[in-house]
């Protein structure tokens, strides 16, 4: 695929009883305007979101993503997606993807501001080329996130646990990582534990044991760090969530940034100081999160 590809989609009220959604699907011009100048999405980035890797046509991961898009429109009271609708429209968009790496949007907005019903589209596009992190790696800068552990639960307004599509904080972040002279961010909540990467998942690894940050405090659960889990266990490795503090950072054996379009990429160095590297590890992740996965 060497364009862009978007499906604009017509919500439909939860428990419709239907097979088929195609007439409720409709490609437009990816390059051509799509959305009133009163869409809440660009005005407020009022709405939530998803990005799902696609190898060779097929979209990766499909049903976490999916599960983890209706629960972010409740988190941020939007109408619960239809996810049959949803996934009809997924299976249009990967259709058009060529083979190599791509990468599908999601995107649920509020829609026109008073207006009667959300917004709902979808694109395809060819992936970002992520392949010198996964054979080099990435160097990262810790970051004060501002809040603590508690603060998810404590001020759900915030929308902490939501994948939402007002990611200025999240850009700027990586601005901040950049002028620090590293390729990314972890996040660490004010009260000195640490969370994630702007875009990624964290995964530690301490001997045969390999830890991520529990997804509580506004931490989003991730899809490619599951999939990860699912390899490690049937390899044998134990792994879990925990509660990790920020001095554990430079004790760790190995790290990895993960996420759908990225995979996996070694962390090198925190905060300037190196970081073990398992790069044949690395390799089989990255070799096993680019075969078909459903």
């Amino acid at each position: 695929m060497n364009r862009r590809f978007a499906l604009m989609i017509d919500p439909l009220a939860e428990g419709v009883d239907r097979s088929d959604y195609g007439d409720t699907l409709t490609a437009v011009d990816a390059a051509a305007p799509a959305l009133s100048v009163g869409e809440l999405s660009t005005q407020r980035g009022d709405g939530v979101f998803e990005s799902i890797g696609v190898i060779d046509g097929h979209a990766q991961e499909v049903v976490p993503h999916l599960e983890r898009l209706a629960h972010s429109a409740q988190l941020c009271d939007l109408p619960a997606p239809n996810l049959a609708q949803w996934r009809q429209a997924i299976d249009q968009a990967a259709s058009r993807c060529a083979d190599g790496e791509a990468v599908i949007k999601l995107i649920l907005s509020r829609g026109v501001e008073h207006g009667p019903t959300p917004t709902a589209w979808v694109t395809a596009a060819p992936a970002s080329d992520f392949s010198r992190m996964r054979a080099e790696g990435v160097r990262v800068v810790t970051l004060d996130r501002g809040y603590d552990l508690g603060a998810a639960e404590r001020a759900p307004w915030l929308l902490l646990g939501a994948k939402t599509l007002s990611y200025a904080v999240n850009m700027a972040a990586l601005r901040e990582a950049h002028r620090r002279g590293a390729d990314d961010a972890i996040f660490l909540s004010s009260d000195g534990f640490v969370l994630e990467a702007p875009t990624a998942s964290l995964i530690l690894r301490f001997g045969d044991r390999f830890v991520t940050p529990a997804p509580t405090g506004g931490i989003l659960h991730g899809t490619t760090q599951l999939s990860v889990y699912e390899h490690l266990s049937a390899r044998g490795f134990v792994v879990g969530y925990e509660r990790i503090p920020a001095s554990d950072l430079p004790r760790a054996d190995a790290a990895w940034l993960v996420s759908s379009v990225r995979l996996a990429a070694a962390i090198t160095a925190i905060d300037g100081a190196s970081l073990p590297v398992d790069q044949v590890l690395t390799d089989e992740l990255n070799a096993y999160l680019l075969s078909p996965r459903d």
